[in-house]
């Protein structure tokens, strides 16, 4: 069985480079303002898999993710400990991030 690969474009993150279109035109396109469009619904048969990861990796914004699945017997996602915010430093209003000015 081949490993299964999609994509998914941040729209909001592209710059406009069009490496993505350069590497993989079958699957970018670019708009008319130059800003790269996903063609498809970012399922990549396995014979395009070189051209797209290679787009994916070029992009120098990062705006192409490779989309993997969850499986219910993968590990959990760890949890996120917050900030404790009444212990959080400030001076005239603004955070302290340990670090010189």
């Amino acid at each position: 069985m081949t490993d299964r690969l999609r994509i998914k474009l941040d729209r909001t993150l592209c710059d406009g480079f069009g490496i993505c279109a350069k590497h993989a035109p079958e699957y970018f396109s670019l708009d008319d303002w130059g800003y790269a469009v996903l063609v498809g619904d970012g399922d990549i048969p396995e014979r395009d898999h070189d051209a797209v990861q290679r787009a994916l990796m070029d992009c120098p914004v990062h705006a192409i993710m490779e989309l993997t699945e969850r499986r219910p017997d993968d590990a959990p996602i760890p949890e996120v400990n917050e900030p404790d915010l009444d212990q959080l430093k400030t001076e005239d209003n603004e955070a302290e991030w340990g670090f010189s000015r």
